[in-house]
C-alpha cells in the first residue's frame, strides 16, 4: 500500500448472500469472515484433525482406497459431518461453516514446517476426493460449473477427429467403436501430473487431452496446487500470530496431532458401563487381558519394583481412574502395590496425591487421563523411567521383546509390520496393529482398529474396547459376569 497517496481509494464492501455455502464441496479460496469463540476454535480444529489423522493412519497401514473411504466417512460422520444439498433435514450451513473454519485453523497449525505442510496437503486432498466421490452427480455438476472454465477447455469435434488415433492409443478404455461417444477436455499437462505419470493421456503442445470421465483428476490436482500455495502464504503471516498467547499454544498442540493421533480427554466414568468398575484386586488380571503396552509395562514394573516414580504414577493413576477405579479402591491398590513402604510414609507422601488426582484435594480439579499424544510429547522419560509410550521410547530390541513376552506376538510378518510403523514414527498405528492381532480371536480383523477402522489414540480407548469385546463374547456364551466385589478368574 502506497502511504503517499492523499486520496483514499474507493473501498469495495464485500456482501454475503443468504446462502453462504451453496455447495458441499469447497476449495477454501476465501478465509472465513466471522467471529467464533476460543472453544469453537479449538474444538472444531480437533474434530477435523481426528479425520485427517485417520486418513494418514490409513496411508501407513496400506489400506485400499475403498477401505480408506469407509473409515474416513465413519470418522467424518462422528466429528465432521458434511451433507449434500439434498439433505434437507440437516443443518447444511452449520456443517459447512465448521468445515470451512476448521480447515483454515489447521492451515495455521500445519504451515510451520515442510513436513507438516506435505502431510496436511496429502490428507486434505484425499478428504476432498472422498467427498467429491460421495457427492451426487447434480452436486458435482453445480460445483464444477461454479469453478468456471479455469479447469478445462472442451476439445472441439474437429480437433478430436484430428487426433483420433493418438487419443485412442493413449487413453485406456477407449476403442474405435466407443470413441465417438467420448468427450475430451484439454488442460496444461502440469494440472494432471497423476495421469501423465501413469501415461493415461495424450500430450500435445504442452496440453493434456483428458477424457471427460477423468475430469475429476484435474480438479484434485488443482485443489492440491492451490492448497500448497496457500500454505506458503500462510507461513509468511505466522510471525504476526506469535504475538497472540491465546492461539500459539493451541496451534502447537494441533500440529502434534499427527504424531500420536488425536485422542479425546477421558474423565471418570467415560466408557465405564455399570458392572465394569475396577477394584484393586482386579488390576493384575485386567492388565494381562486388556491394557495397552504402555500401561501393561507400568503394571509389570510396579509389581516387580513395588514402586513407580512420579510421572509413571501420574500416568498410570489417571488411567486407572478413567477405567472405573474409585478413589477408595485406588488407595487400596497403591497401598498394596507399595508393600515395602511403611504406612506413615505412604500416608504422608502418596495419599494426598491420590486424592488430589480425583479432585478431592487442592483446587479439586477433575484431571483427565493422558491421551497418546500427551504421553508421547510431554514429560519425556530417561533411561531409568518407566512412563511414556513403549512404541516411542523403547529401543527396537526391547520393544520386540515386550511384544513377544506380554502379547505373544511372534509372527515375523506381524513384528515386521509393527516395527515398520514405529520406524515411520506412526506409533499409534503400531499400537492399533497390536490391538488387532491380540483380539483376532474375538473377530477383530486387520483394518478394524478399535472400531470403525479407528486407530488407537488413547490408552483408555484401547482398554475400553478390549473389555467391551470380552463382554460381547461372554454374552454370546451365556456367561454371567461377576460383580466387581467378587474375585475375577476368567480365562481370556
Amino acid at each position: 500500500m502506497d502511504s503517499t497517496r492523499t486520496k483514499a481509494a474507493p473501498v469495495k464492501v464485500e456482501t454475503h448472500p443468504t446462502t453462504t455455502y451453496p455447495h458441499m464441496l469447497n476449495f477454501y479460496d476465501r478465509p472465513p469472515l466471522m467471529d467464533i469463540t476460543m472453544d469453537e476454535f479449538e474444538t472444531w480444529a480437533i474434530d477435523r484433525l481426528r479425520v485427517l489423522a485417520e486418513i494418514e493412519a490409513s496411508f501407513v497401514r496400506n489400506r485400499s482406497f475403498e477401505d480408506l473411504k469407509n473409515v474416513t466417512q465413519a470418522q467424518s460422520a462422528k466429528y465432521l459431518p458434511l451433507s449434500s444439498n439434498s439433505a434437507y433435514l440437516r443443518d447444511l450451513q452449520g456443517e459447512r461453516l465448521k468445515d470451512h473454519v476448521s480447515h483454515f485453523i489447521l492451515r495455521l497449525a500445519f504451515c510451520r514446517t515442510e513436513e507438516l505442510k506435505r502431510r496436511f496437503v496429502k490428507a486434505e486432498t484425499t478428504l476432498f476426493r472422498i467427498r467429491y466421490e460421495s457427492e451426487s452427480e447434480a452436486g458435482k455438476r453445480e460445483f464444477l460449473a461454479s469453478r468456471g472454465s479455469a479447469h478445462a477447455e472442451e476439445v472441439s469435434a474437429n480437433e478430436k477427429r484430428l487426433y483420433k488415433t493418438q487419443l485412442i492409443a493413449a487413453t485406456p478404455g477407449i476403442t474405435a467403436p466407443t470413441f465417438e461417444d467420448e468427450k475430451f477436455v484439454k488442460v496444461p499437462w502440469t494440472k494432471v501430473m497423476a495421469l501423465v505419470e501413469k501415461r493415461r493421456v495424450f500430450l500435445h503442445g504442452g496440453m493434456a487431452y483428458v477424457p471427460a470421465r477423468d475430469q475429476s483428476t484435474i480438479l484434485f490436482q488443482d485443489f492440491q496446487n492451490r492448497l500448497e500455495k496457500a500454505l506458503n502464504l500462510t507461513e509468511k503471516s505466522l510471525p504476526r500470530l506469535d504475538e497472540d498467547d491465546r492461539l500459539v499454544p493451541i496451534l502447537e498442540h494441533l500440529s502434534k496431532g499427527f504424531l500420536a493421533g488425536v485422542g479425546s480427554e477421558y474423565t471418570v466414568g467415560d466408557e465405564v458401563a455399570p458392572g465394569d468398575a475396577v477394584t484393586a484386586d482386579m488390576v493384575d488380571d485386567l492388565s494381562r487381558k486388556h491394557w495397552p503396552l504402555c500401561m501393561r509395562h507400568l503394571q509389570e514394573t510396579l509389581r516387580r519394583d513395588k514402586h513407580l516414580k512420579h510421572y509413571a504414577r501420574l500416568q498410570y493413576g489417571l488411567f486407572l481412574k478413567a477405567v472405573g477405579m474409585s478413589v477408595e479402591e485406588a488407595l487400596i491398590f497403591w497401598r498394596k502395590s507399595f508393600s515395602g513402604m511403611a504406612d506413615d510414609k505412604f500416608n504422608k507422601e502418596h495419599k494426598y496425591n491420590i486424592r488430589h488426582s480425583y479432585g478431592l484435594e487442592g483446587k479439586r480439579a477433575n484431571y483427565p487421563a493422558k491421551s497418546c499424544q500427551r504421553i508421547i510429547t510431554t514429560d519425556q522419560p530417561s533411561t531409568q523411567d518407566s512412563h511414556g509410550c513403549p512404541f516411542r521410547h523403547f529401543n527396537a530390541d526391547n520393544l520386540q521383546a515386550a511384544l513377544q513376552t506380554h502379547y505373544r506376538i511372534s509372527s515375523p510378518d506381524d513384528l515386521t509390520e509393527i516395527m515398520a510403523a514405529v520406524k515411520a514414527d506412526r506409533f499409534h498405528v503400531a499400537c492399533t496393529r497390536v490391538f488387532e492381532i491380540t483380539h483376532a480371536s474375538q473377530g477383530v480383523k486387520k483394518g478394524d482398529g478399535v472400531g470403525d477402522g479407528e486407530s488407537v489414540a488413547h490408552p483408555n480407548k484401547y482398554a475400553a474396547r478390549s473389555r467391551e469385546l470380552e463382554n460381547e463374547r461372554l454374552a454370546r456364551e451365556g456367561i454371567v459376569k461377576k460383580d466387581p466385589e467378587d474375585s475375577m478368574d476368567i480365562d481370556g
